[in-house]
């Protein structure tokens, strides 16, 4: 018995040690999180900051919305990586740069448009970063009233979902994207090209998804791809037209 219960101090100790050990570590985190004014709505996307941007630490800047909102580096490669054929991507939400900056990387000439001139600037400081400025073009402004005006072998779509509490609905419908719903966003970009590619949230309704084919005569190929970040599902990315069959090059 007396061996038992020293046995069980000694765990207690090691683990009350333990703990105090990791104390620095977390307060010297929580300490950088104030210091950067990260509101607690998206603190915990400052925790998978690199996840975000690999050279965050290089000067990224990035808005609340931004935090929330910024695809996440690897899945943008491998978006980007999907157009190796493309001459020009525009790029229709393009908020702080995330997919723009990685289109850019693989020298595709982006149209980068975004309404709000605070997001362009930060993104334009995150393409510098990246040293890939002079293959973006920057236009703040409004993507339905530019559409018309647009030209390119791709378009890349991933409009705003409404903010981190997309996450708590069962299913997530078409109608919730802003600032129009998707049927509307889709067909704006329509206009331009058949080729389009479209970031959604993970719980996205796919039978939607689908529908959006049918907006075009004949109907689109499509395709679906499901996109994780260190083991856990991101998004999914929707494939259309060109882009579906990896094609999507000059038209």
């Amino acid at each position: 018995m007396k061996t038992k219960k020293a046995s069980k101090q000694r765990r207690t100790r090691r683990s009350k040690r333990s703990k105090l050990l990791q104390l620095p570590t977390q307060t010297h985190k929580t300490r950088r999180v104030i210091e950067e004014g990260v509101s607690p709505l998206v603190e915990k996307y400052w925790f998978q900051r690199y996840d975000l941007f690999s050279r965050y630490d290089e000067g990224i800047k990035m808005d609340e919305q931004g935090w929330y909102s910024v695809t996440p580096e690897q899945i943008a490669i491998k978006q980007a990586k999907r157009c190796e054929n493309a001459t020009v991507v525009i790029d229709c939400f393009a908020g702080v740069g995330g997919n723009a900056i990685q289109f850019a990387s693989l020298c595709y000439h982006v149209v980068a448009i975004e309404i709000d001139p605070l997001k362009v600037n930060m993104a334009i400081n995150n393409a510098r970063i990246y040293g890939v400025e002079d293959y973006i073009d920057f236009i703040v402004g409004d993507f339905f009233q530019l559409a018309p005006s647009l030209k390119g072998d791709i378009v890349f779509l991933s409009p705003p979902w409404g903010g981190p509490s997309y996450r708590r609905v069962k299913k997530f419908t078409l109608d919730l994207l802003e600032p129009k719903d998707g049927y509307a966003i889709f067909q704006a970009a329509q206009e331009i090209t058949p080729n389009i590619i479209m970031f959604l949230p993970r719980n996205v309704d796919l039978l939607q998804v689908e529908e959006l084919c049918w907006l075009s005569s004949p109907p689109l190929e499509f395709e679906i791809e499901e996109n994780y970040v260190q083991g856990n599902l991101k998004g999914v990315t929707v494939y259309f037209g060109g882009a579906a069959a990896s094609q999507c090059g000059p038209s």
